[in-house]
Formats: C-alpha cells, structure tokens, sequence
C-alpha cells in the first residue's frame, strides 16, 4: 500500500501552527483513510494538548473548533458473517448432535426458525409465548427498534418450545442458563457454539441467510420478508395506510422456511 507522506510546514514554533496547516494535513485523507486520518489528528491534537496546558498556545487548533471544517466521514456498513442458506439444515444438524448444553442448543435453532435476533431468543420469556395462537409476542422493550413484535410460530418452533420445558429452572425464562440459573444465556454463548462446530459465521448471520432464502427461492412480497425480520416495510405514505402485520402471509413464509430446513409440517 502506497505510503502517506505529511505536507512538509516546516519547523514552526506550536503557538504559530494555524488551524489551516492541520487542515491542509488532515482533509485530503479524512475520506479515503479514515483511520490514518483520526491517528494523525489525533496525535496533533494531544500534543497541542500538551502545549495548551503549559501555556505555550491558547486554542488547541486540531481539537473541536475544526470540526466543522472537516467533511463527513462515510459511514461504515458493518457486515455480518452469514452461512450460505444452503448450509443452514447441516448447521442445525451439527448443533443438535453437539456437546453444547441443551439450553444452548435449543434456543439457537429457535433463533433460526423463527428468524429473529440472538438477544431476542436469549431473552425469550414463557409470558411472551401465546400458544393457542402459536405465537411469539416480544415486547417494545426488548427490541431493536422498540416496538412490540409478534412472531408466528410453526409447528418446528413450538417443538422447540415443547423441548424447552425439560431446562426450566423456576424463572420465567424460555432457554435459561444452565451456569446462571434465572439468567438468560450470554450474549456469546451462541457465537462460541459456532465457533466450537468450525462454522464461519455469527449468530445474526442466520436472519441474513433467510432474508437470502426467501428473495431467491420464494415469490413473497419484499414487506413480508422485511416484516418476517422485524424491519420497517415501505415508505411513510404506505406504512400510513397499511394497518396489519401481514400475519398470516408471514406464518406462511416461516412454514416454508422450516420446511427447507428439513422440518416438514
């Protein structure tokens, strides 16, 4: 990788270093090496920092009052490591014959049948489970996005559920720890059972390979895959006049999803 050489000011004592100069350093790799950028400018900044507090300049010129001059960072899509839908069934096979505790074990394949986030199925509660409905109702508080979320439940997941009443530890949760009882699971208990079984991926991975699953290998519409996944689906103006959650049309993707991986109805 080509080197970043700094614009030569020469040797200038700290009191005469301009806002200017650290900009004209800073701005033609603020965009395109983001983290040469912050190490540089952060390296002015605490010796100028230095300098401020003995005496020798009054405004330290790489801190705070540059900021505006400074363009907008791009943001930094963060992606998360996710198995080719194809290897799922094998996955949930591994897991099933693993040396990992029951509790784990089960609350990873409710995760992935129902689709939804680890600290959602880690948190699960008895409470939330509607079973004459066969429904999973996950309070505002314990979403992402901070709204309550109803999940369909197949017959596989309510298995799962069935399964999970032989590691109830007196606390209301569904998959408790079996190291904490009354806790839930850790945030890497089911990255680490990943880990142990060789797999490269992580836990939210598995909602990546669905979303896949169901654009490539089903026709249903993009709301129901993005309600499938708890997102936001459609403009303002739609979401305005759209009143249901699409329930039935997303118990009938989830059906077809658990019967892809092997658990046929």
């Amino acid at each position: 990788m080509e080197r970043y050489v700094l614009p030569a000011i020469g040797h200038l004592p700290v009191s005469e270093i301009s806002r200017q100069q650290v900009l004209a350093i800073l701005t033609p790799i603020w965009t395109s090496r983001r983290v040469t950028a912050r190490k540089v400018r952060q390296r002015i900044r605490k010796t100028l920092a230095r300098a401020q507090a003995h005496g020798y300049v009054d405004i330290n010129v790489a801190g705070e009052v540059i900021d505006g001059a400074l363009p907008a960072m791009p943001a930094k899509a963060a992606h998360h490591r996710a198995p080719d839908y194809a290897d799922v069934a094998a996955i949930l096979a591994a897991v099933g014959t693993s040396q990992a505790a029951q509790a784990t074990r089960l609350c990873f394949r409710f995760m992935v049948l129902t689709a939804a986030r680890s600290g959602e199925a880690r948190g699960a509660a008895w409470t939330e489970i509607d079973r004459q409905r066969a429904e999973w109702r996950i309070p505002g508080h314990r979403m992402k996005s901070g709204n309550p979320h109803v999940v369909p439940l197949t017959d596989s997941a309510v298995r799962v559920l069935d399964d999970a009443e032989q590691v109830r530890d007196g606390s209301d949760l569904v998959f408790p720890s079996p190291a904490r009882p009354g806790q839930p699971l850790s945030d890497n208990t089911l990255s680490k059972l990943l880990r142990d079984l060789g797999v490269d991926a992580v836990p939210h991975g598995f909602r990546a390979a669905f979303r896949t699953w169901a654009a490539e290998m089903t026709n249903a519409p993009h709301a129901i895959m993005e309600l499938a996944l708890s997102h936001v689906a459609g403009d303002a103006v739609e979401r305005a006049y759209s009143r249901s959650d699409l329930r039935r049309k997303r118990r009938r993707l989830m059906q077809r999803w658990s019967a892809f991986l092997g658990d046929h109805e």
